[in-house]
């Protein structure tokens, strides 16, 4: 995802980049309001409210009276009449400042989540994302083919048939069904998993990816990007020749 930071604090900006590009994220920076507009466009906008040039709410305005892209506001400001001011005006969420990496991360992950767009489901009158690899209309219930995560009740079903997994498992569940398809860094999914800055055995992260596809029931649900990380796909279909070497105990690479 391509991320536009308007912030115009180095000490700030340059941390904060650097957390976002290991989380995986394309990120643009400008230090001046004007910088921010004169920007090509991009998934999110994280706004700091205060700018050298302009205000951060007059930037916030001229952003939304032109575009729907979703926005963040970054402040340090007190007064609740700011943050009011800038949700009524079209920003989709604030953190404060101080705040760390993995919350704006979360938060990012939440916006993106309710803005994205949904088509109508021709068979039963509903709506469903337009990637049927993606979240249906609730946020906290993902789909990826057969398999379901709540993530509020952290409960898994594949096929229907509910799967147990230990809280850890969940977790980096969770964190492959963000994007499904997308390739996330070893670095990324400990980060998020586990900590930022996670130091223990490399090998962690292995035997929970280990767990997670045996009781998946296919290997071939996450794959290993080698050298890189891992990504959550929809298995292939089973041929009839497929399915035969199964039966008899073959293994299906």
């Amino acid at each position: 995802m391509r991320v536009l930071l308007i912030e115009d604090d180095d000490r700030v900006a340059g941390p904060l980049m650097e957390g976002l590009r290991r989380f995986g994220f394309a990120v643009e920076h400008a230090r001046t309001g004007a910088e921010g507009l004169a920007a090509p466009e991009v998934a999110m906008v994280l706004l700091d409210l205060g700018l050298p040039d302009m205000d951060g709410i007059d930037v916030c305005r001229a952003l939304r009276s032109r575009s729907s892209v979703p926005i963040i506001m970054i402040t340090a400001r007190d007064d609740e009449v700011d943050r009011v001011l800038g949700l009524e005006l079209g920003a989709d969420d604030y953190v404060s400042k101080p705040f760390g990496v993995r919350e704006l991360v979360a938060r990012i992950r939440a916006v993106t989540r309710r803005a994205r767009p949904a088509v109508a489901d021709p068979q039963c009158g509903s709506s469903k994302p337009s990637n049927s690899l993606d979240h249906p209309g609730t946020p906290d219930i993902r789909r990826i083919g057969p398999l379901t995560i709540d993530c509020r009740t952290r409960q898994v079903r594949l096929h229907r048939s509910s799967i147990a997994l230990a809280p850890k498992e969940f977790d980096l569940l969770t964190c492959l069904a963000e994007d499904p398809g997308a390739v996330c860094s070893r670095r990324q999914i400990l980060d998020t998993v586990w900590e930022p800055n996670f130091f223990g055995p490399t090998k962690t992260l292995d035997v929970h990816i280990a767990a997670l596809r045996r009781k998946l029931g296919d290997a071939s649900w996450i794959e290993n990007i080698r050298g890189i990380g891992f990504r959550l796909v929809l298995p292939a279909p089973l041929d009839a020749t497929s399915a035969a070497t199964q039966a008899r105990g073959g293994e299906i690479r």
